[in-house]
């Protein structure tokens, strides 16, 4: 009766992650140095350096970015990004300024947005990324020696004796006559 009838094109329909922000550079810090793997990374400081994700990169309204090359699955810019950006989608907020060159498949912007800079739409973008890894070999080794680490579980202690606590007996009365 209420049973939802289902077509073959319907099923076979691959379902997409959602991409989410893992980590965040906030207001007031300084970063120099790169950032590279897998994840979304929102950056509302200062960054400077080199970005390579497979992911998200949101640069909050009070984010700054210097980078030759920012490569990333997706790109939102709310603050400043100084450098080129190679992603498969752009999108410039009203608050956004860039200063690079683009090269995408996919591009938004917003009414009072700022672009100094070329716009290369292509069919594809190859971000160039290497391959990403299970995990780091600190993190291997980390894990491995957890899994090898016995489970011990403590047994509870004994409740606690306390002498002066008595147990009380109810005494019968003798009825007496």
């Amino acid at each position: 009766m209420f049973k939802r009838n289902t077509t073959p094109a319907e099923t076979s329909q691959p379902v997409q992650a959602v991409e989410r922000i893992t980590s965040v550079l906030g207001t007031g810090l300084i970063w120099h140095g790169s950032i590279n793997g897998s994840g979304g990374v929102r950056i509302e400081g200062a960054f400077e350096g080199e970005i390579a994700l497979r992911g998200m990169l949101v640069v909050g309204e009070t984010g700054r970015v210097t980078c030759q090359n920012v490569r990333a699955n997706t790109v939102i810019v709310a603050g400043a990004v100084k450098g080129n950006i190679t992603t498969q989608k752009l999108e410039i907020r009203a608050s956004g300024r860039v200063w690079g060159d683009v090269v995408t498949t996919a591009f938004v912007t917003e009414e009072g947005s700022f672009l100094r800079g070329q716009i290369r739409m292509e069919e594809t973008v190859e971000l160039e990324l290497e391959p990403a890894p299970e995990s780091t070999p600190s993190e291997a080794a980390q894990a491995e020696s957890i899994a090898a680490m016995p489970i011990v579980v403590p047994e509870p202690p004994p409740p606690p004796v306390d002498a002066t606590q008595k147990i009380m007996r109810k005494k019968k009365k003798s009825e007496s006559t």
